[in-house]
């Protein structure tokens, strides 16, 4: 859905006979960034007299994603867990290293259990309403927000919006646009082959043809596992690709030649600093991969969303401006300076991503990529990489901000 499209001031006369119900909170979309945010209000008795609307097209929601993260000890999301792993690898075409990540566990949420948890928690909040309706359009007049779906029209005082489009992202020239894509299999194979406390986190010994391009392996036991063959670069490729490499790794990298397919799920992340806040105003806030809140670097957005809701609730009891939330750091200009490589260069993340687990230990890389890092570590993460690529895309990007 185009961005722009949702914002139509001519709009405004079709909507001014029709009834329309009033919220204090609106969320449109029941995915991860929608439910979380949901269940943080519900639980926070200073929202309890407040109305929340929570819209979705859908909202019986397949088991259509799998989310990972990295954590520390027990989370409130180990109820809900499909599998953790204590050890990860990382193995490019000269090398391949298994190292333990404790204090870390790796954690796979799937998206059927956390649906169906969190849909349970908030049904328990009576100010909470869900209801199905597919949105067309959000206009902003005077203090409050018009959300239109198909049959009905409501009325939000503040509106967090979770559709995401591309097209933005893509007509700006300032910051790169990278997508993080992906198919992978659910596989059982008819003989033990896989490590199951080991996670394939990126195995880049794989063909790159020009692209950073890497095997993703989640075993959930000796013989069952998630295999996903996935980019950062520019553009998608045909479906028979993704799934070409994934029978040719099968093979030659584990020897397993006989084998079902139980399921299959498919992804596109965007990569990109791209200033999400342009689109939100002092009652808007668009949120999840629509705000900008996946990790532009990796991809990772769950825990990052996560994060963010947490600190969104202190924000919007202060009853600030919504776009006054977001905030430029230091990790933000890393990851540009990351993308810009990338996207200069697409074939570069096999080096660099090689010799940054290489030199440094996980626990520090999951620290710097959590942004819990001090800026000696920083530089300590920034010094294992590359350096002559680095140097290159901060004198590029100093002469362009």
């Amino acid at each position: 859905m185009d961005i722009g499209s949702l914002f139509n001031p001519t709009y405004s006369t079709s909507i001014e006979s029709m009834s329309m119900a009033t919220y204090d909170f609106i969320i449109i979309g029941a995915g991860a960034s929608g439910l979380l945010l949901a269940n943080a209000l519900g639980n926070d008795s200073f929202f309890s007299e407040k109305s929340i609307l929570l819209l979705d097209k859908d909202l019986d929601k397949p088991n259509d994603r799998t989310w990972c993260f990295w954590e520390k000890g027990k989370g409130e999301f180990d109820p809900i867990l499909h599998k953790t792993w204590d050890h990860i690898l990382v193995a490019d075409d000269t090398y391949s290293k298994r190292m333990p990540i404790y204090p870390y566990r790796y954690k796979m949420i799937r998206a059927e259990n956390f649906y169906k948890a969190y849909r349970t928690k908030i049904n328990r909040h009576d100010n909470i309403t869900f209801l199905e309706g597919n949105v067309v359009r959000i206009e902003e007049r005077d203090n409050e927000i018009i959300v239109a779906t198909d049959s009905h029209t409501y009325i939000g005082k503040k509106v967090f919006n979770s559709i995401f489009d591309y097209k933005p992202l893509l007509q700006q020239k300032r910051y790169p646009v990278l997508q993080q894509h992906f198919i992978g299999w659910f596989i059982k194979c008819d003989k033990p082959v896989f490590d199951s406390q080991q996670a394939t986190f990126m195995d880049f010994s794989i063909p790159q043809k020009g692209n950073t391009r890497f095997m993703y392996v989640l075993p959930f036991s000796e013989t069952e596992a998630l295999v996903e063959y996935t980019l950062f670069s520019k553009n998608l490729l045909p479906a028979q690709e993704y799934e070409e490499a994934i029978k040719d790794y099968l093979k030659d990298n584990l020897d397993c030649n006989h084998y079902q397919i139980l399921e299959k799920e498919k992804g596109n992340i965007p990569m990109s600093c791209y200033n999400f806040n342009t689109h939100n105003s002092k009652n808007l806030m668009h949120i999840g991969v629509a705000g900008g809140w996946a990790k532009p670097s990796s991809g990772y957005t769950f825990m990052r969303t996560h994060q963010k809701t947490k600190n969104l609730i202190p924000f919007l009891k202060e009853n600030r401006p919504l776009n006054t939330f977001f905030k430029k750091d230091r990790f933000w200009f890393y990851d540009l300076l990351l993308l810009d490589i990338l996207f200069r260069n697409n074939k570069k993340g096999r080096l660099i991503f090689g010799k940054l687990f290489k030199n440094r230990s996980p626990q520090k890389i999951f620290a710097f990529l959590d942004e819990k890092s001090t800026f000696r570590q920083d530089l300590s993460i920034i010094m294992a990489c590359p350096k002559k690529e680095f140097v290159q895309a901060f004198i590029r990007r100093i002469f362009l901000i």
